[in-house]
């Protein structure tokens, strides 16, 4: 991207102390509730220790959830905690590359967009320019990190240990990216986006980016996509991209750029942070465990498969012989509706279809529920299986190992206790 915008860290993190990094001190002393002698001479692109990721125990920040690693932070919801229709802040899973910014209410209130490459009127945008200048709606989609399910791989794959909770499907608010990229006038040779935010490498380089991905133009230019500034009638929590982010709901989360700054236009797949090599990417064919894929035989993911998820109750749950209860969870299929959920407690040789919802609008998750009750005392599983509108169904184990661990949609089951 030619132009990253005068307000964005990365561009004044070296040399004399800046506008730019006056506010990112008054953010840090804001932050810490006290002044910070000696602050001019922090070096450039380190963050004081106590804020330089958050703390270990995860009820500080969104109660309940678990951390996978804190440098970068990445947290996982519990299946138990998404048993909301709609995903609320202090639910929804963390993933992260780099360093989150650390913003001053000056740096939001001068937040820019800026849109250029292949269109014919580069635009600078403000929130409030987004607000004004184009239609406002609010959408139920779904994201979910590619790795989810990662921990099931075998041998191990490199990268964060999800299990099932890298998901989320909450209420975005914001504009169609479709009706800013036709307002700039997109190019005949406009093929792929470029997306640039402004978090920070782990490495403090401020030439460098922690992640850069794009996506087709015409996933970009899909109805459904969208340029975030609110989230369930409220700000964009901070961890989760605020003040402004993209929703490329159906697709693998990393293309739903956190921190949103800028917005480039190419004439070919975008080659930025995160878009070569294996990241994101799967073989272009199967391939037995643990084999080795060079880089020319990977492809890059798209549409997520299909899913589901036990949200109640919890695995481990004790019930009562001949005691109803109920069990609920969620389905989604990347850019297909589910078609139906069935459930099995006889370890997958019988399955009872389950009530599924339709959902609020393309790319909501599917909430589904059904009663059981077991006669005689014993162990049980529940396990959950969805089928999408094309056929496809998940399966009982991973469906195929690929050095990262992407695309594992294996079927979820929980643990029952009967007494």
């Amino acid at each position: 991207m030619s132009t990253k915008n005068s307000d964005n860290k990365s561009s004044t993190l070296s040399g004399p102390i800046s506008r730019r990094s006056l506010l990112q001190a008054g953010g840090f002393a804001a932050a810490l509730g006290m002044p910070i002698p000696f602050i001019e001479k922090l070096a450039p692109g380190i963050i004081p220790a106590a804020l330089a990721q958050a703390p270990r125990d995860p009820a500080a920040l969104k109660p309940g959830l678990t951390i996978l690693g804190d440098r970068p932070l990445n947290m996982e919801t519990p299946p138990h905690l998404l048993d909301e229709d709609i995903t609320s802040g202090a639910r929804m899973f963390v993933r992260n590359n780099g360093l989150p910014p650390i913003l001053t209410d000056a740096d939001i209130e001068n937040w820019r967009l800026v849109i250029d490459g292949e269109v014919e009127n580069p635009l600078d945008l403000s929130i409030v320019d987004l607000q004004r200048d184009f239609e406002t709606v609010s959408l139920r989609l779904q994201i979910e990190c590619a790795g989810n399910g990662r921990r099931f791989m075998k041998p191990a794959a490199r990268g964060n240990q999800w299990s099932f909770g890298a998901i989320s499907c909450a209420e975005w608010t914001g504009v169609r990216l479709r009706d800013v990229l036709l307002r700039a006038g997109l190019k005949k040779s406009a093929l792929y986006t470029a997306h640039h935010s402004a978090d920070t490498h782990l490495s403090g380089d401020p030439e460098k980016a922690p992640i850069s991905r794009g996506i087709p133009i015409i996933k970009a230019l899909e109805a459904h996509t969208l340029i975030a500034f609110g989230m369930n009638g409220t700000a964009i929590p901070a961890l989760n991209g605020h003040p402004l982010r993209l929703v490329a709901s159906g697709w693998p989360g990393s293309c739903s750029q956190k921190w949103l700054t800028g917005i480039e236009i190419r004439d070919r797949v975008h080659d930025g942070a995160k878009m070569t090599g294996q990241s994101y990417r799967v073989p272009a064919y199967p391939v037995a465990p643990g084999t080795v894929v060079p880089d020319t035989d990977m492809r890059i993911i798209e549409a997520l498969p299909v899913k589901s998820l036990i949200t109640a109750p919890q695995t481990g749950v004790r019930v009562g012989a001949g005691e109803a209860f109920d069990v609920r969870g969620a389905a989604w299929a990347g850019d297909l509706a589910v078609a139906a959920l069935d459930i099995s407690v006889d370890f997958g040789a019988s399955w009872t279809r389950a009530r599924l919802d339709p959902p609020a609008n393309k790319y909501a998750w599917q909430r589904w529920r059904t009663e059981l009750r077991f006669a005689q005392a014993g162990y049980y599983e529940i396990w959950a299986r969805a089928r999408d509108e094309a056929g496809n169904m998940q399966p009982a184990i991973p469906p195929g190992w690929n050095p990262r661990g992407y695309l594992n949609n294996m079927q979820h089951r929980i643990a029952v206790f009967v007494l």
